[in-house]
């Protein structure tokens, strides 16, 4: 679980990330930024913003899990993998696959299962996270791209950046959606009551959803998603504060009779190859439990 330490705001109006890790040299500022993004700081028994200014005396709580290993092992895991070439792979994850490690899951993450498949990755993009460019929730199935060399990597980082990756995500959400076709426009930043969720926000980071109808199902909607910008949990966040949340959806949303988890699947990558520039258009089909809980709501 980690250890918990107490300590005592010391100087009157300093930061709260800066006061913890002036506290505790032996920790980072981003390392500290994360637990406080995590909930495992909190002042006077409650979670608080990074930004928080102390005041001198304030009871500041710190939780420090333990590190995992660094070096994560190659696993011979099973991939469906879409495309492959000598700079990249392209891979459509399965639905409780966690894409890198992290604490509490160290091992059986797509990085795991692709550095069994390519071992000249490790190093590539970073330790911890061989290749992995972009990432998708553990409970949302579909395609991943992986860069297997500095050059891909470098091309694949810069063209999501630029947005110039268009991605495309089926989503079925309660309720009728309207009006059919629109774009989402909120910010997203950190639920200020609950730190280890995401929640649209007053001064929260540019967020837009791109949708449109693929149709409708008794009472709920099969949406095809596009995401504008790239942040955590930004469909399920958006589609719930209007009001639709993503069916399975526990967290932002209610669990669901018909399906065990959140009915989201990215279905389309588009984007440039990074050795030759050729446009690369990949699609997933849905997997076989979303197809089944759609067979059952259009059964009746």
């Amino acid at each position: 679980m980690g250890r918990t330490v107490e300590l005592r705001a010391d100087r009157e109006g300093e930061r709260l990330d800066l006061f913890v890790a002036r506290r505790r040299p032996e920790l980072s500022r981003s390392r500290v930024q994360r637990l406080i993004e995590q909930g495992l700081v909190t002042v006077e028994g409650r979670p608080a913003r990074a930004g928080l200014r102390l005041e001198r005396g304030r009871r500041v709580c710190l939780t420090v899990p333990p590190l995992e290993p660094l070096e994560p092992a190659p696993e011979a895991i099973p991939l469906s993998v879409m495309y492959e070439d000598e700079d990249l792979l392209v891979v459509d994850k399965p639905a409780g696959m966690t894409v890198h490690p992290g604490p509490g899951h160290s091992a059986h993450t797509l990085v795991n299962a692709v550095l069994a498949r390519c071992p000249d990755l490790r190093g590539v993009g970073g330790q911890g996270r061989p290749g992995i460019v972009h990432r998708l929730d553990k409970d949302t199935s579909g395609l991943i791209i992986v860069a297997r060399n500095e050059l891909a990597h470098l091309s694949l980082s810069r063209q999501l950046k630029e947005r110039r990756v268009e991605k495309g995500y089926l989503a079925l959400v309660h309720g009728h959606v309207e009006p059919p076709e629109g774009v989402i426009e909120a910010p997203i930043g950190r639920d200020p009551r609950h730190r280890k969720r995401m929640a649209v926000v007053e001064g929260g980071r540019e967020a837009r959803t791109g949708y449109r109808l693929a149709r409708y199902l008794d009472s709920y909607t099969l949406v095809e998603v596009t995401p504008h910008t790239g942040r955590t949990h930004q469909i399920r966040v958006h589609f719930a504060a209007l009001g639709y949340p993503v069916v399975g959806d526990g967290v932002y949303g209610r669990p669901s009779p018909v399906l065990g988890r959140q009915f989201l699947h990215a279905f389309r990558l588009a984007f440039r190859h990074p050795r030759t520039g050729e446009a690369l258009r990949l699609e997933a089909p849905l997997p076989a439990d979303l197809r089944a809980a759609l067979r059952r709501l259009a059964a009746g």
